[in-house]
């Protein structure tokens, strides 16, 4: 199972399908957030809060059909004021189910949906989006073949830090404060001081729009930006905004041509900005929307604001995107990266790029440890490329020039080299198969 789009409500609660031939009830939750545990401890380790699946045995006393039929007309007001006066209450035995579960399926190693090294204590900062919470490692780290994970420096998350469906990371070049952007739940972007460890809170946050995913900061401007799955748009604030301030200029509207807008990347040399989008047509406030188009990077120029056209577009089967997500521009190579989720590549195009064309260099195949990479950083100081991936519970690291199906330099591992992520993501929903005996979650 993938994960569909990683900016879906994750709170499932109260679903429970009653089938006759299921021997059991499944039911999707959000497991309870944990504190996170030393990365010491056994490999089996308590997650803060990802989601699971939960399965629930069938208490004697629990009919399977005990859901009685209420007629349509029953509905609305007249039904409220029966069940006010108690008499439809009575018709209905409920049951509370409070015990432990008799199996649970979730994935509890790290997986890693952004990336961003501090190039001033040489440390690299790995947006864990399963645990929620960030891990960080030194960058010349290289898990050994033969041991099961590499040990972080230090680990970031637990309730207090705000540090839920984090997707999008910033390392500030001068104070290293990190900028961390959460997709789902609690709608905000959180700033730690570089160092920061453990259950902490954040030292500046402000509140975003719902589905924000992507994060540039253009240091020159003082700016901060921010692109949104849906409605798709980017939001360009104060870099040192706090709470509800509001953005300094919203780029949103038809003509942009932005489609479940994820990865968001600028070149300050040439005063473009780099949008990736997955293709979705869907913004309720248009009519004529919820249309599926090809996946696209759109470029605008850095100011843009409104219902503004891009100034170019790169999109088509030559491209080879699929799910582009996080992306960086080296400015001076005038080359843009871009995190290819569902091709497990790595592509780069050229920053003038237009239109279908194929990409200048790419990372693909068996030998390049990439699997969902959803997070991309340049190093242009140190000559490296590195890469976090969603479907393998690691990070890795190329040479800028490498191409082709090219093994990495090193490789950060936090789960033994045979486990799959799960990719139980966000999931909507739960059914059971009986004749194929298999468990459906849509995500």
């Amino acid at each position: 199972m993938r994960i569909a789009s990683r900016g879906r409500s994750h709170i499932i609660g109260g679903m429970i399908l009653g089938l006759v031939s299921l021997a059991g009830w499944f039911i999707a939750i959000q497991s309870e957030r944990l504190d996170v545990r030393e990365a010491s401890e056994a490999a089996f380790r308590a997650p803060s809060g990802e989601a699971q699946l939960i399965g629930v045995e069938l208490l004697p006393e629990m009919d399977p059909m005990m859901c009685e039929w209420v007629p349509a007309s029953a509905s609305g007001p007249a039904l409220f004021a029966q069940e006010q006066s108690g008499s439809a209450a009575d018709a209905v035995e409920r049951v509370e189910i409070e015990r432990e579960p008799v199996r649970v399926i979730r994935d509890t190693y790290s997986t890693y949906s952004a990336i961003a090294v501090d190039l001033n204590s040489d440390e690299v900062y790995m947006q864990d989006e399963n645990l929620f919470g960030v891990k960080i490692f030194n960058r010349l780290d290289n898990t050994p073949a033969s041991a099961a994970f590499t040990e972080p420096k230090r680990v970031l998350g637990g309730l207090d830090t705000k540090l839920e469906f984090n997707c999008g990371l910033y390392i500030d070049p001068v104070s290293g404060d990190m900028y961390s952007v959460n997709n789902d739940t609690v709608d905000t972007m959180v700033v730690f001081p570089r160092g920061a460890e453990g259950n902490l809170d954040p030292m500046r946050e402000l509140h975003t729009p719902h589905r924000t995913y992507g994060i540039a900061v253009d240091e020159a401007a003082q700016e901060l930006y921010l692109a949104v799955q849906y409605p798709p748009e980017v939001v360009v604030y104060r870099k040192q905004a706090a709470g509800d301030e509001e953005p300094l200029r919203r780029l949103t509207g038809p003509s942009t041509q932005l489609e479940d807008a994820h990865g968001i990347a600028l070149d300050t040399k040439n005063g473009w900005m780099f949008v990736s989008n997955h293709g979705s047509d869907s913004d309720y406030r248009q009519a004529g929307s919820g249309q599926f188009h090809p996946p696209s990077i759109t470029v605008y120029p850095m100011k843009a604001d409104g219902n503004a056209a891009p100034v170019r577009i790169i999109e088509g089967p030559k491209t080879r995107l699929n799910w582009p997500a996080a992306m960086a521009v080296d400015s001076e190579r005038g080359e843009l990266y871009v995190a290819n989720d569902s091709d497990d590549s790595i592509v780069v195009f050229g920053v003038t790029d237009n239109g279908d064309v194929a990409p200048r260099r790419m990372i693909r195949g068996p030998s390049t440890g990439l699997r969902n990479p959803t997070g991309v950083f340049v190093d242009t100081k140190n000559h490296e490329l590195w890469a976090s991936n969603m479907g393998n519970h690691r990070a890795t690291v190329y040479s800028l020039d490498a191409d082709g199906n090219v093994p990495p330099l090193r490789t950060i591992r936090s789960a033994p080299a045979d486990k799959p992520a799960l990719a139980i993501g966000n999931p909507g929903a739960v059914a059971y198969d009986s004749k194929r005996d298999e468990i459906l979650v849509p995500n």
